[in-house]
Formats: structure tokens, C-alpha cells, sequence
């Protein structure tokens, strides 16, 4: 999984699967879902992130997996 974040058009993407979407369905406005040929999720789009979400801390607990961290 990846989490970008784009600040020029205030815009996040986390990336759920290594698999290249087919379709996309909107969740709600500014909230996109990207879905594969067989419909599962790969990657969920956030427009205007900031106001839906807080960008001020990302909290990883009990992750199966080592965190890479990058800035």
C-alpha cells in the first residue's frame, strides 16, 4: 500500500493493490473508488483532501509489517 499526497491540487491517493484499475465509482463527491476488471478495490482518490480528512498526523498501530517512513 502507498499514501501520496499531491499539495498543489490538494489532492490524496492511496494505492490499495498492485493491480491496474479498470473502472472507477464514486463513493461520494470528491471521493473516488478505483476498482479492477473483476470490481475489487485498488486505489481510492481524495479531492480536496484537506477538507475531509485531518493531514496533520497518520496514526499506524498493529501493522503486520515494518513502516517505512519517507518525507
Amino acid at each position: 500500500m502507498k499514501i501520496e499526497y499531491f499539495p498543489d491540487t490538494d489532492s490524496l491517493y492511496i494505492d490499495l493493490a498492485d493491480r491496474p484499475g479498470a473502472d472507477t465509482r464514486e463513493i461520494e463527491e470528491g471521493i473516488v473508488l478505483d476498482v479492477d476488471e473483476h470490481g475489487r478495490a485498488v486505489g481510492l482518490d481524495i479531492d480536496q483532501a484537506s477538507k475531509h480528512l485531518s493531514l496533520r498526523t497518520l496514526n499506524l498501530n498493529r501493522l503486520p509489517f515494518a513502516v517505512e517512513q519517507t518525507a
